[in-house]
């Protein structure tokens, strides 16, 4: 295949990499057996923690993939497989990254500042660590649709207040707190919320049945866990152990473009941040509407999505259609995609060195 040569002049191309909920048994199968490159991350990561990561990618079956411990690691394999195929194929360099929970770590191995083997065992003890954080059953998540940023952070304060009043006097035989907050800014209108399962049941049943937050829709999902909320403290303090333990050669790197770290939401490029950033990831939302914005603000207006599934490329459609502005969305997760690469890559050259 003809490389594509100026990559340089790719200034307003940013790549996405998706988190848990893309997962599917099938992912990557299609470009281990049809590049080198791919098969070579599939070995590399499963390698790395002794799992072979292939067989629960392309087999399954679907009730190990979805476990949190496997699930991340696969995400992140599958990824990062599918930008080094784009990257070995075309020299593709994007101007900016970012990616949703887990996929910032897939961001952050595509553009060589964790090394995968390193970033694979850190992603399994991530999942290990996320599941264990809450007794199975106390925590839960829902998305909020339909309301504004500010109303649904303020049905969250509502119902915490509203479940702590509705608990018995004797304290159950709990260690999770009474809580519930947005998790996940993902687009315009949708807002997912994570806490103890009492609180966010209180949620659903104050926006079902308070005209202060009508035009409001709730949807329970199925989690294993309450990510990106307080509870996971146990889970963050884990994380940070790991990086304070890491070695010379496994602490970040120059980054080779700018990424967004999902607790600010804003480009960076400073590799002494990495660690923390992802520490405090971990309890913190992701704050994905935001840092799309951040990037469309910065002239960057074609969109690629490494990884399975078009979930992150959805978001950015509405994001971007809310901000009057357009995006262009491709994504990448087997070899008909990654021919179709090729195409927006030109369009993009041409058009940047008419601008």
């Amino acid at each position: 295949m003809e490389n594509i040569q100026n990559q340089s002049l790719l200034k307003s191309v940013f790549a996405v990499f998706p988190g848990q909920g893309s997962q599917h048994v099938g992912m990557g199968k299609d470009l281990f057996q049809n590049f080198a490159i791919a098969r070579e991350t599939f070995e590399e990561a499963s390698d790395a923690i002794h799992v072979d990561l292939k067989k629960l990618c392309f087999e399954g079956p679907d009730s190990d993939l979805v476990l949190t411990e496997n699930t991340q690691p696969c995400l992140l394999v599958s990824s990062v497989a599918a930008y080094r195929v784009a990257e070995k194929e075309y020299q593709f360099t994007p101007a900016a990254v970012a990616g949703h929970s887990l996929g910032e770590y897939s961001a952050l191995v595509a553009i060589g500042s964790l090394d995968l083997t390193t970033a694979t065992r850190w992603v399994k003890e991530r999942g290990i660590a996320m599941q264990k954080a809450v007794p199975s059953g106390e925590g839960t998540m829902a998305a909020i649709l339909g309301l504004e940023d500010e109303r649904v952070k303020k049905l969250c304060e509502i119902a915490t207040q509203s479940a702590l009043a509705k608990q018995p006097t004797s304290s159950p035989n709990s260690d999770t707190i009474t809580i519930v907050e947005p998790a996940n800014f993902n687009a315009p209108g949708q807002v997912v919320i994570a806490g103890s399962t009492t609180a966010v049941q209180e949620a659903i049943q104050i926006l079902k049945s308070s005209g202060d937050f009508s035009g409001g829709k709730a949807i329970p999902l199925q989690v294993s866990a309450p990510f990106h909320c307080k509870l996971m403290s146990p889970a963050r303090q884990r994380m940070a152990e790991l990086f304070a333990q890491a070695k010379p050669h496994e602490r970040a790197k120059p980054l080779s473009c700018s990424y967004i770290p999902n607790r600010t939401a804003r480009l960076s490029r400073e590799p002494n941040l990495v660690f923390e950033l992802l520490v405090e990831q971990v309890d913190h939302p992701v704050l994905w509407k935001q840092s799309i914005e951040t990037l469309l603000d910065a002239q960057m207006n074609a969109a690629i999505e490494f990884g399975p599934g078009k979930v992150l490329s959805g978001l950015i459609k509405r994001i971007s259609s809310a901000s009057g502005k357009t995006c262009a969305l491709t994504s990448v997760s087997d070899s008909a995609s990654v021919l179709a690469l090729e195409t927006l890559i030109q369009e993009k050259i041409k058009l940047d060195i008419n601008h």
